[in-house]
């Protein structure tokens, strides 16, 4: 746990504005990373670039009223604010474009390095709700470990449980996931 993030974080809660600024500018280079993390799937001429992603992640963090506790709180937030829009994002494209601006997305960088093709990133989506409904704990610690690149000790700090039950928990999780993404395809798809 960072204490000064975490003190800033309460007085940015507070209605800081001083504070707000300090937090952002102290963690901006995480959520750079965490978007860039978030944009490798996604195609190249992606309306939206990591600088970008932060921004709005921002905006919709600074909008909400959401109690954040601490640092990987907030970054495991920003994670998933930053997956929600690009999914938001990619839906109403598809909108647009019938069967078209579906991103793809990867579960994990050893996928990439495997040479396995992307994910469409709302198979994705599909997936990891249906393993939200079956187990909220895994499917967060999912979104910590992939989106928000916290490490095993920092999630498990998160949800109060061990590390050990952190990588059981990963280990479910990403075979589930993979079942899950194997087994789906674009709606339509036989």
């Amino acid at each position: 746990m960072d204490p000064s993030v975490t003190r800033l974080i309460a007085r940015w809660q507070d209605g800081d504005s001083e504070a707000e600024t300090e937090l952002f500018t102290a963690i901006y280079a995480e959520l750079h990373s965490i978007a860039g993390i978030a944009m490798q799937g996604e195609r190249p001429d992606h309306t939206f670039q990591p600088t970008a992603l932060v921004h709005e992640a921002y905006m919709r963090l600074h909008a909400s009223s959401t109690e954040i506790t601490d640092r990987q709180h907030l970054l495991a937030l920003a994670s998933r604010v930053m997956r929600r829009f690009l999914i938001d994002h990619a839906r109403s494209r598809a909108r647009v474009k019938r069967g078209g601006g579906l991103s793809p997305v990867t579960l994990d960088t050893d996928l990439v390095e495997a040479a396995s093709p992307p994910l469409d990133l709302e198979v994705f989506e599909r997936a990891l709700s249906r393993l939200e409904r079956l187990d909220p704990r895994k499917a967060e610690i999912i979104q910590y470990r992939y989106f928000s690149s916290l490490t095993n000790d920092e999630i498990a700090a998160l949800h109060g449980v061990s590390v050990r039950t952190v990588k059981r928990d990963l280990q479910f999780a990403r075979a589930f996931m993979q079942r899950e993404i194997e087994g789906d395809g674009p709606p339509g798809a036989a």
